[in-house]
């Protein structure tokens, strides 16, 4: 199911379902406790620009923080896991809205990488996530390692495209088979992909109409 959401009223999320949309007025729409995990790549704050051009909407705006994480807060079912890429450079920023919107800090994930994606003061070689917990959930059977290796994906499909090596593990640690995971900011899909790969239901959102489309194609083959 692939869907325009823009006037369509939901009750619970769509398995198997990327809406086109501003994920804070999407997520209004949902039934409240009605996902199991949330894995997401929101937009770093950065205002960045890849070296062929491309940007990432709202990525200099962070009005949308706080409200887009309340509403993953509520969505979220009791005793359930978010795991949120961030932006170092605006890490008080992500860490004020995650605890006002009410997670508990759970844990640190870093994925170093071979390659620089900037260089300035440093190389910057790694990419940083937090483990959010909604409530006390219960401990995964298999714990992984809070550090992760990163393969570079190319960015072939997003500017800051995320490699599914480093995705399937958390999926596979947070969530079980048959859950919802959802990503309201999921960009070309990889979250969902990783999803699927690991037998979870996905609900993706994405703004944008170009990475919407490029899901769209990436995921119709086994979303239909």
């Amino acid at each position: 199911m692939f869907q325009d959401q823009s006037e369509h009223i939901l009750s619970r999320p769509p398995a198997n379902a990327i809406l086109r949309g501003d994920c804070i007025e999407v997520m209004r729409r949902f039934r409240s406790a009605s996902v199991n995990f949330v894995l997401t790549d929101p937009p770093y704050l950065a205002r960045y620009c890849s070296r062929d051009g491309r940007q990432v909407a709202n990525d200099g705006d962070a009005a949308w923080l706080k409200p887009a994480f309340a509403e993953i807060f509520r969505v979220l079912c009791r005793d359930s896991f978010c795991v949120s890429f961030y932006g170092w450079h605006q890490a008080d920023k992500f860490i004020a809205a995650w605890r006002e919107a009410g997670f508990r800090l759970a844990g640190h994930l870093t994925f170093p990488k071979q390659y620089s994606s900037t260089e300035r003061f440093l190389q910057y070689r790694h990419e940083n996530a937090y483990l959010l917990a909604k409530g006390n959930p219960p401990q995964p059977a298999q714990r992984i390692p809070d550090v992760l290796e990163w393969k570079y994906s190319g960015n072939r499909l997003h500017p800051t495209q995320k490699p599914l090596c480093v995705l399937t593990p958390l999926i596979h640690s947070f969530s079980r088979p048959g859950d919802l995971v959802a990503d309201p900011f999921c960009g070309s899909g990889s979250t969902l992909l990783a999803a699927q790969i690991e037998h979870r239901a996905f609900i993706g959102i994405e703004l944008d109409p170009v990475y919407f489309d490029i899901a769209q194609r990436r995921l119709r083959p086994k979303a239909a």
